[in-house]
């Protein structure tokens, strides 16, 4: 009882914050694999920070189990794949999508409750992206670009000036994974953290209460 009330609440949150959009913009995600080729001590040998990407579109199965890796649900009682400061799960991710097969180019928010996505804005962002991210060209030239956002209140609110740090601690849990992953199907990454705040939230559309923390261009190799 507890839980359906907390996951209530969870979906209020996001409406009154804006970051959901109608159910006609909803995208359900490929069922997630739970297996693989190679070890986990093969991918963290081999994994690599890549800022050059071959050209080519990436999959919506991809994009499904890079999300999941980062922040997917992993347990009936709500908990994921990164670690989280008292469960309290911090971070939203968002998919700015430009070469994705059978995805509109745009701006998408994953929801991890039902692996699924809903579109925020429409069109091809990764130009505007790129010019918050310093002018990287590997922000452009990349399928897409997952954005790690945050809502520290949400740490803050057991935690008080802890919060910070935990959050912080987190989003490096999630990289991690999504950097695994992404090893794992053969795709190209690398952790971007130089960008103007204020302009990724302009080209994600953020509501006031969420910072970007991390940019994570995706492509072929």
């Amino acid at each position: 009882m507890f839980s359906r009330i907390l996951h209530l609440l969870l979906i209020f949150l996001l409406l009154s914050r804006g970051v959901m959009a109608d159910s006609s913009n909803t995208i359900e995600l490929p069922e997630v694999s739970l297996t693989g080729d190679a070890s986990l001590e093969q991918l963290l040998n081999q994994r690599r920070s890549i800022r050059d990407y071959a050209a080519g579109a990436v999959s919506l199965n991809d994009v499904g189990q890079l999300l999941w890796a980062a922040q997917g649900i992993t347990d009936a009682r709500g908990f994921r794949t990164a670690p989280s400061a008292g469960a309290l799960y911090p971070l939203e991710l968002f998919l700015v999508a430009g070469e994705v097969n059978h995805l509109s180019p745009g701006v998408y928010h994953y929801q991890p409750d039902g692996h699924r996505l809903q579109k925020i804005a429409a069109d091809d962002q990764r130009q505007g992206l790129q010019r918050a991210a310093l002018a990287q060209d590997w922000i452009k030239q990349a399928a897409v670009v997952v954005v790690f956002t945050a809502d520290y209140a949400r740490t803050a609110r057991k935690y008080g000036a802890r919060a910070e740090r935990y959050v912080h601690i987190e989003v490096g849990h999630a990289a991690q994974n999504l950097l695994l992953q992404a090893e794992a199907l053969n795709l190209a990454t690398v952790p971007v953290g130089a960008f103007t705040d204020d302009a990724v939230a302009g080209v994600l559309q953020l509501p006031d209460d969420l910072e970007p923390l991390l940019l994570m261009p995706v492509g072929r190799k």
